[in-house]
This record gives C-alpha cells, sequence and structure tokens, in this order.
C-alpha cells in the first residue's frame, strides 16, 4: 500500500518527530528519548514516515540517522493553499479584536 504525507501527519507523535527532524537530523536513539514510549514504537512511527516518503533514513556504522525529506510535504503544503486565505482572514480579524482590547 502506497502511504503519502497526509498520513504522515494525521498522528501526533509523527507530527512531532518531524517536528524534531526540522532542526538536525538525528539517530532513532536520539528520537526515541524526546517520547515517553518504547524505542521499538518510535521506531515503528519512523519505518511509517519513511514509507510515506517523508523522511529518509540511512546507515552510519551502526546508528539509523533520520532526516527530513520536504519534497513529499509540499503536497500538503499545495492542498492547503485554497486555505491559507480563509486562515489569514482569520487571523487579521482577530489581530483587529486584540488591537481593541489593548486600547482599553
Amino acid at each position: 500500500m502506497k502511504r503519502d504525507a497526509f498520513q504522515a501527519i494525521a498522528d501526533p507523535t509523527r507530527r512531532a518527530i518531524l517536528m524534531s527532524l526540522k532542526e538536525k537530523e538525528q539517530n532513532v536513539n536520539a528520537i526515541a528519548e524526546q517520547f515517553d514510549m518504547t524505542r521499538q514504537a518510535v521506531s515503528l512511527h519512523v519505518k511509517y514516515l519513511e514509507e510515506c516518503g517523508v523522511i529518509s533514513v540511512y546507515q552510519t556504522g551502526r546508528q539509523r540517522i533520520c532526516k527530513l525529506d520536504v519534497k513529499e510535504l509540499n503536497t500538503v503544503n499545495e492542498w492547503m493553499e485554497p486555505f491559507k486565505e480563509l486562515l489569514e482572514g482569520q487571523f487579521r480579524k482577530m489581530d483587529k479584536v486584540l488591537a481593541k482590547l489593548k486600547k482599553k
């Protein structure tokens, strides 16, 4: 079964892994230390993310290093494009309300 970027971001743990890889490449043990779950559970998430094509994993010695691959994540960005104007409008309205509250 072909997995995609939308499946990758559907789970909060996988989103958190992606966010941590945004900062730097990490080995699976370093990623696992950030979560309150077993290394095996984190490895399954890593495998899933790799199958979705949003990360790549390469071997360096005995370590498996995970690297973010944003190319596939661009599909999510492209899908979100029509909604950005709507969201930006909502943020502008919220900015106006906050500005009014600050004046009071």
